[in-house]
């Protein structure tokens, strides 16, 4: 991991096409704007792990005799 400091409005670049820019520093929380080409995806890790843990309840919650009859169904199709 690189670890760095940075004043408000300074920049960091990743690779040729992403940039960081500090945009505004707080007592408790720093603002940062990220300008990325539109086919690169940016999540907020907390949001990913929030989706995964749903994902897995959802799944425990599907009964084994569920999926099977399911994919008899995809499988006719």
């Amino acid at each position: 991991m690189l670890v760095i400091s940075r004043k408000e409005n300074q920049k960091i670049k990743i690779g040729d096409n992403i940039e960081i820019i500090i945009v505004e520093i707080g007592k408790n929380q720093v603002k940062i704007g990220i300008e990325a080409p539109k086919s690169i995806k940016i999540l907020r890790s907390e949001l990913i792990e929030e989706i995964t843990k749903e994902n897995k309840k959802a799944n425990k919650d599907i009964s084994i005799e569920t999926l099977t009859n399911f994919s008899k169904v995809i499988n006719e199709n």
